[in-house]
């Protein structure tokens, strides 16, 4: 298994690097986020992803204009992690046949991300403040307070969802 590219030879070229496959996580998300949407039947599951595309956009800008910066044009490397979890969220919502489930399944994919993303941005903010790039950590900063915010909405739905989705299975029984 190959952790790192070989050519990465410091601290800034793994910043800039881990920077190509943020920008493709957000763009991931940002493609995935409409079919959660359709999928969810909880009024507000549907809302709180709404929402969440909306900020995912605004993220693949900043993202997109930071990468630009680096690179001279916006270019991204394959997020192997966030691929994975989509797939595994396209796999829950074919085998949940009750609405409750399904919407647990698809909070608990989109907490899964968000707790990937929360990880990866305060990676991110740590760096750009070590490399002087205080700028880009405001921006990583505002994005992890967004995507913080997002994993405590997802987890307020999750306990009403999960808590209706066992009593209807306690009542079906």
């Amino acid at each position: 298994m190959k952790f790192f590219h070989a050519n990465l030879k410091d601290l800034r070229e793994l910043y800039n690097a881990t920077l190509q496959k943020t920008l493709d996580m957000e763009q991931q998300i940002a493609g995935a986020l409409p079919a959660m949407v359709d999928y969810a039947t909880d009024t507000h599951l549907k809302q709180a992803f709404q929402a969440h595309f909306y900020e995912t956009q605004i993220h693949v800008n900043r993202i997109a204009q930071i990468v630009t910066c680096v690179y001279g044009r916006s270019r991204s490397v394959r997020c192997k992690v966030t691929s994975a979890l989509i797939a595994s969220a396209e796999d829950l919502v074919r085998d949940a046949s009750d609405t409750s489930v399904r919407d647990a399944a698809l909070i608990a994919v989109a907490q899964q991300i968000a707790h990937h993303q929360i990880a990866l941005y305060r990676t991110l903010r740590t760096w750009a403040d070590s490399l002087g790039s205080t700028s880009n950590a405001d921006t990583f900063d505002h994005i992890l307070n967004q995507e913080k915010h997002a994993d405590f909405l997802f987890t307020g739905i999750a306990t009403r969802i999960g808590q209706e989705a066992e009593t209807r299975s306690s009542q079906a029984a």
